[in-house]
């Protein structure tokens, strides 16, 4: 007998929560949305927001902006990419990714990944090498880390300036430490469907003041660098101010006041993703045609969304796969697809990049699916969506023996 169909919808997320909608009628009825537009010694919502974000992170500088997309883009130039210079990433990440590289000029080279989802370091050391890549802008994508100690060996022996993509793992850690301190920057994203909800923004932290001031000033702070709240000392600014171009990148305060309230209680919903990701993943691990990424003991993730692996599948099995899902309410994403479908896209669509051979992802990308877990669903829905899965991909084989 077929499950019953889905009806929820997986881009519902939970509502605001009451305190920051309070905080955002507050700054709209002072009508002083620009951060920098305050009275005087009166912090902004902007200000606030970047010192708990750093305290919360346990970094010594926070820059708060107006996406993930240019958190990335200003700690690229931060770091001292500039055109044409080859600039190491994922093969398997999302378009904004490569995106950001090509917004400042850089050349995009691509490196495998493992079935596991993440970036294949064997391949990350060969690449740099063959190169002479002196940055990676490492995407932990879909919320996977790799040996991030493995990884920042290798980048220590290759001189590789580290940039740590963070969208998918805010709160996450690998052996007791936070993604996005590792690197010389994290950049964190809080559009919609991220772990925190402004529409839009983006955080980016770091512990050297240099490359801090250099962000802070391409994010459009004029000279009103000390209006920020875990910024650097205003001397490190004195040559950086006048050779730093102004990007006007900058967060408002009703995005800030959004998500002040949801930073405090992020731990908790870091809680709840996971109880329903590991719900899902321990009922699809049973099913033999089914494999999921492995979780190593030194990783500590954050669940907000699924993937799963079919080895094997054929492109029309794939696709039939998707399908039936669809009919059944069940929205999941297929990443092997011949052309992007919404967010999902791979390399071979990314024209704006070189045009490279990835012949280890792109076998495990054409029996890649991933779904969301937005916290609007209960561990019963996230039990119902594991019948639907195991119930496709059953009748997949059944189809094939029949």
């Amino acid at each position: 007998m077929a499950p019953a169909r889905f009806s929820k919808s997986f881009t519902q997320q939970l509502p605001i929560p009451d305190e920051a909608i309070d905080a955002a009628v507050a700054v709209m009825r002072s009508g002083r949305l620009h951060r920098y537009n305050t009275l005087p010694g009166q912090p902004s919502e902007t200000m606030e927001l970047e010192r708990e974000f750093a305290r919360w992170q346990g970094q010594t500088f926070c820059l708060a902006v107006a996406s993930g997309g240019q958190a990335m883009q200003i700690a690229l130039r931060a770091a001292g990419v500039v055109p044409g210079d080859p600039v190491l990433t994922n093969g398997f990440t999302l378009a904004p990714v490569p995106g950001a590289i090509a917004a400042v000029g850089g050349r995009t080279i691509l490196v495998e990944i493992t079935g596991d989802l993440v970036i294949d370091l064997d391949d990350l050391a060969a690449k740099a090498r063959a190169s002479n890549a002196r940055h990676l802008l490492l995407s932990h994508m879909r919320g996977h880390l790799c040996d991030m100690d493995r990884l920042m060996r290798i980048a220590a022996d290759l001189d590789l300036t580290v940039i740590e993509d963070c969208a998918h793992t805010m709160g996450a850690r690998w052996n007791g430490r936070l993604s996005g301190s590792f690197g010389i920057a994290g950049c964190f994203s809080t559009q919609t469907y991220k772990h925190m909800n402004s529409g839009e923004g983006g955080l980016l932290t770091s512990d050297d003041a240099e490359f801090m001031a250099r962000a802070t000033m391409l994010s459009g702070s004029y000279m009103m660098y000390e209006r920020h709240g875990a910024g650097p000392a205003p001397e490190v600014y004195d040559q950086i101010r006048l050779d730093t171009p102004n990007m006007s990148a900058r967060m408002d305060n009703l995005r800030a006041a959004l998500l002040r309230p949801q930073l405090r209680m992020l731990h908790d919903s870091i809680d709840a993703w996971n109880a329903r990701h590991d719900l899902i993943a321990e009922r699809l691990a049973r099913h033999d045609a089914i494999r999921l990424p492995s979780r190593p003991p030194a990783e500590r993730y954050v669940g907000s969304s699924i993937q799963f692996l079919v080895p094997g599948i054929t492109r029309d099995d794939a696709a039939a796969l998707v399908a039936r899902l669809a009919d059944a309410g069940v929205e999941v994403k297929w990443f092997g697809a011949a052309q992007p479908v919404a967010f999902t896209s791979d390399h071979h669509s990314w024209r704006f990049v070189a045009a490279q051979s990835l012949p280890r992802t792109d076998a495990i990308l054409s029996g890649l699916f991933d779904m969301r877990l937005p916290l609007t669903f209960d561990l019963d829905d996230c039990s119902l969506l594991a019948d639907h899965i195991i119930d496709a991909v059953a009748a997949l084989r059944i189809k094939e023996n029949g």
